[in-house]
């Protein structure tokens, strides 16, 4: 059995854009505390009854994911271009993406993502900030690499 860790930096980010990049890009120059991140879900809603009794029910949400990237980043390009075009289209681009995160054994794929938020220009103090990027995923499955 492998030995598991918390090491992040060999993971590796996957991502294509229809039909701006319909050949899956690797994601590179992540910010160094704070790469992607994941919302956490709301996963059922529950109601209590005048009587006291719980009533469950599961539903569905999106998996919100935020990409930071450094401002030297070559990945930029492929958010810039990806948000560009849907503003020229007036349409959205759906993305599908994969990421594999070995220090724990898993690889998780995404499925009919959105762009729904993204900054057009990057933040310029003593030296250029980093960049965030907010992709909405219609689904998310883990699964053993």
């Amino acid at each position: 059995m492998a030995i598991r860790t918390i090491t992040a930096a060999n993971s590796v980010y996957m991502l294509a854009v229809s039909p701006l990049y319909p050949v899956h890009q690797r994601l590179q120059g992540y910010q160094a505390d704070a790469a992607f991140a994941t919302d956490d879900q709301e996963t059922a809603i529950v109601q209590m009854g005048v009587d006291g009794h719980m009533s469950p029910g599961f539903v569905f949400a999106p998996t919100v994911q935020t990409i930071s990237l450094n401002a030297d980043s070559t990945s930029l390009e492929l958010f810039d271009n990806w948000y560009t075009a849907q503003k020229v289209a007036r349409e959205v681009l759906v993305a599908e993406a994969t990421i594999s995160i070995p220090a724990i054994g898993k690889k998780y794929v995404m499925t009919k993502g959105i762009l729904t938020r993204a900054k057009p220009v990057p933040d310029a103090q003593r030296v250029l900030a980093g960049t965030t990027y907010q992709i909405s995923w219609e689904s998310c499955f883990p699964s053993p690499i």
